[in-house]
């Protein structure tokens, strides 16, 4: 049974009227001696208060997508087939598949039904990384009008926090839907979002959207195998001028990063109440190692990168939840690095991020403007 679906949701509500009546009717029937009977109905106790936690639970995780199936939960998910090393970086977004043959991905709906019927996910084989994993794909609705069908479209990428859910963008944060009207207005570019699986390691781990030797490649997955994926399959364009990467907590960490250390990939940046050093969340993998945890830290980056990254990021957080760090980056920010910060209130939720996406993608499309 699925983790996010409709049943499971309706057995979790529906166990626990029966585990309480169950209690009522066994209560006063527990037999033996009477320290049998009190370990009875503590068991009663706790199977009623089992029943109440799992609903919340499961109420909680399918309005904000934390984890999206069972592996994610139970931490028996691995995602990574192998961890070659990776050629050295051809730069700009397309390179990577220069000379090779496109790799044309299957895409069907999304099955959860949180998640609007037009986003579509496949299942992708990173050529690269050596990660296996879904990514979801929306278009906009300009994509399939035929007086677009000669123009090429501009692409964000949407990182999750830790624990997070490919879906949880579209699901909980209702990207796509606080954007097509806005799109089809002409106030918000027509971007193509796409959102792949960062939880790749089991048993909990956030792997700092880094490439980790020995562990995972998840920088290559991120920056080169998913970008490729799409300029195989949709009409996007190669230049890094028109490529971005949004994320909130764990995932604006991310964005941060990817931003800063692939000027030549991405153009921008939006990091949502993310942070800059990676040691604040406590499963990182990168934390562990003290040279990793330093050259990861999206402060570090921006002071040693020469020439300076033509880069525009976008930072919010609250007082000490992500403001601070921004504020960091925005002093050491050096032209063409553009750094814009917004303090925010309120907390560290998608009750805060989600209604912020209207401003966020207005000012990406200033950065990244439609083309006419």
């Amino acid at each position: 049974m699925q983790l996010t679906g409709t049943p499971f949701l309706i057995l979790t509500i529906v166990l626990v009227p029966i585990s309480i009546a169950a209690a009522l009717l066994l209560w006063g029937r527990a037999r033996g001696p009477r320290p049998v009977q009190v370990l009875s109905r503590l068991i009663m106790l706790l199977l009623c208060q089992a029943t109440a936690v799992t609903m919340v639970f499961v109420m909680v995780n399918n309005a904000n997508l934390i984890y999206g199936s069972w592996d994610d939960l139970l931490g028996t998910g691995n995602h990574v087939r192998a961890v070659p090393q990776v050629p050295a970086d051809a730069g700009t977004p397309g390179q990577d598949g220069k000379g090779l043959p496109k790799i044309l991905q299957q895409f069907k709906a999304v099955n959860d039904p949180l998640v609007p019927r037009d986003v579509q996910r496949t299942d992708l084989k990173g050529r690269l990384s050596g990660v296996d994993g879904e990514v979801l794909v929306w278009l906009p609705p300009q994509y399939n009008d035929p007086a677009w069908k000669d123009r090429t479209f501009p692409v964000v990428e949407l990182i999750p926090g830790f624990p997070g859910s490919s879906s949880t963008w579209y699901g909980t944060l209702k990207v796509s839907e606080q954007l097509k009207p806005l799109m089809a207005s002409g106030k918000v570019a027509p971007f193509i979002l796409v959102s792949p699986r960062t939880l790749l390691l089991g048993k909990g781990v956030d792997t700092g959207c880094a490439d980790v030797p020995g562990k995972v490649n998840a920088d290559t997955w991120l920056s080169r195998d998913v970008p490729q994926m799409v300029l195989d399959n949709f009409r996007t364009d190669t230049s890094a001028d028109r490529w971005a990467v949004a994320g909130y907590s764990a995932g604006g960490h991310c964005a941060s990063r990817l931003a800063l250390e692939h000027p030549d990939r991405y153009r921008a940046g939006v990091s949502l109440s993310g942070y800059n050093d990676p040691g604040i969340e406590a499963d990182s993998l990168t934390a562990k190692d003290p040279h990793l945890r330093e050259v990861s830290n999206p402060l570090y980056i921006l002071k040693h990168a020469s020439p300076a990254p033509r880069t525009a990021l976008f930072l919010s957080g609250n007082k000490g939840d992500g403001y601070e760090g921004g504020l960091a980056l925005k002093q050491a920010a050096k032209a063409p690095t553009e750094v814009t910060v917004v303090e925010t209130t309120g907390p560290h939720a998608s009750d805060v991020w989600k209604p912020m996406l209207p401003q966020v993608f207005e000012w990406l499309t200033h950065v990244i403007p439609a083309q006419h």
